[in-house]
């Protein structure tokens, strides 16, 4: 690994240049630089991110979640060949925090997807693998740029772990969507309520066979419970469907809500405010991402952190004062 040199890397000009024009293969490779922890490939992503923001933005941006066994890749799958077939161009993007320590499911994903997989329109990404979910979003936000600028209008990214990353998700896109499967009224008990209140839209999915009562009894009880949260600054009351990838039914309704909130939240200016909003906590989150490897990339500070775990294990400092021995340390590097 040590010594592992990238691939040859072309000038900044010629990754905007092909990006603009829609070429794959070198989108994929301006997203593996912004991806990239070596010093040189983030000053040439900094300059191509920088170079293409001004044709970014032009999307619909979806996010979509769900609890595991939902259906997830048939949906995705399912609901990207209808956008196609309308004549769109999707983008499927991925943020998994899992991946430091699995390695990810996406890939596995990936192979599921495969009628779309092999469609000139769509373009599936995995995840970077990263040291924090903060950092995993930061990248996944810019691939989703680069995506944008190479001409696809829709943005659907997907949470493979569960927790925080719904959160970093929600705050990247305009829409959200949660799947959901019959017999909710166990998971009502067992989902985060957060999550619910970020829900543009339910979809109880698997909505087939002997599932089709068993989805409509679900449909109601979830009308039910999301009618106690607050309406929602975009003004949209959120919508519970019923829809089963695997036959294709309830799909098109999914993207007919999508356009309605669209409409709506055009109307009210929500929209253009709330992806200031976003480009506002996206600088936040980076400031965030360089301060944790600043602190961490120190040599110094990493020496200082061995002794004082190892003074807290002897009981001869507390936690709270090694913490506040170490921010002073630090002060007194910069």
């Amino acid at each position: 690994m040590g010594n592992y040199k990238p691939k040859k890397r072309l000038e900044s000009s010629e990754y905007i240049a092909w990006v603009l024009k829609g070429d794959r293969v070198l989108l994929s490779r301006a997203i593996t630089i912004v991806e990239s922890n070596l010093a040189s490939d983030k000053v040439l992503a900094k300059d191509i991110i920088q170079a293409i923001l001004p044709s970014s933005g032009n999307s619909i941006r979806i996010g979509i979640t769900g609890v595991p066994g939902v259906g997830k890749s048939t949906f995705i799958e399912a609901f990207g060949k209808h956008l196609i077939a309308l004549g769109h161009r999707v983008a499927i993007l991925s943020i998994d925090p899992s991946s430091q320590r699995s390695k990810g499911s996406i890939l596995g994903d990936k192979t599921r997807m495969e009628e779309l997989a092999t469609m000139q329109e769509a373009y599936i990404r995995p995840s970077a693998s990263g040291d924090t979910l903060g950092g995993v979003a930061n990248k996944t936000g810019e691939t989703m740029l680069l995506c944008e600028a190479a001409g696809y209008d829709v943005i659907l990214i997907e949470t493979v772990g569960v927790g925080q990353s719904e959160t970093a998700v929600h705050g990247m896109t305009d829409f959200f969507l949660l799947l959901m499967l019959s017999g909710a009224g166990d998971e009502l008990q067992g989902i985060k309520k957060g999550i619910m209140e970020m829900a543009d839209m339910l979809v109880i999915n698997k909505a087939d066979g002997d599932n089709i009562k068993k989805s409509q009894i679900a449909k109601i009880q979830y009308q039910n419970a999301l009618h106690i949260f607050p309406l929602a600054e975009s003004g949209w009351t959120p919508v519970v469907s019923t829809a089963s990838a695997l036959k294709n039914i309830g799909i098109a309704e999914v993207w007919d809500n999508v356009k309605e909130f669209k409409k709506l939240v055009d109307e009210n200016g929500y929209f253009r405010s709330n992806r200031k909003e976003q480009q506002i906590q996206w600088m936040y989150n980076n400031i965030h991402e360089e301060l944790k490897q600043l602190f961490y990339g120190s040599k110094h500070i990493a020496e200082h952190l061995k002794i004082l775990e190892r003074e807290i294990v002897e009981a001869r400092i507390s936690p709270v004062k090694a913490a506040e021995k170490i921010i002073q340390e630090f002060r007194s590097t910069l």
